[in-house]
């Protein structure tokens, strides 16, 4: 595949993520709620995570913002849901040096959608916006710890 080709299903992905947002909601019951923004570009976040016996059972978003950050938060919470929670940091800690253009420890595609976000890297002023919702489920889940 192309590199234009791929540049193109990546924004496909991030446009999906965006118009049709996995797990965007609240939460019933007990949970964690972390309230973060990005005052350079006005993106917000509000994530609750569901965390019991060290597990992240479940994970939610609302927020509004921008396709990056938006359909980040959508892939985030896809990608901890069901994991522990070191399991959960860990994913944060590769995506974090993805977005530093830094060789990930695992496959590119072990990552699943979350891969279409590595172009993000060449745009420092957007960068904050992919790693606000990342930023957000570290905070809650070292809150529940």
């Amino acid at each position: 595949m192309s590199f234009n080709n791929l540049d193109q299903l990546y924004r496909q992905v991030i446009m999906d993520h965006y118009k049709n947002p996995r797990n965007k909601g609240s939460l019933a019951g007990e949970h964690v709620t972390v309230d973060m923004n990005n005052p350079t570009c006005g993106d917000r976040i509000q994530l609750q995570l569901e965390v019991e016996d060290g597990k992240v059972v479940d994970a939610k978003f609302d927020g509004e913002g921008c396709s990056i950050s938006m359909s980040s938060a959508s892939m985030m919470t896809q990608a901890i849901k069901g994991k522990s929670v070191e399991e959960a940091v860990k994913i944060s800690g590769i995506f974090s040096d993805m977005m530093q253009g830094k060789e990930p420890e695992i496959d590119i595609d072990d990552l699943g959608d979350i891969q279409a976000l590595q172009g993000v890297a060449k745009f420092p002023a957007r960068i904050k916006c992919a790693t606000l919702p990342w930023k957000a489920m570290e905070q809650g889940v070292a809150e529940k710890q």
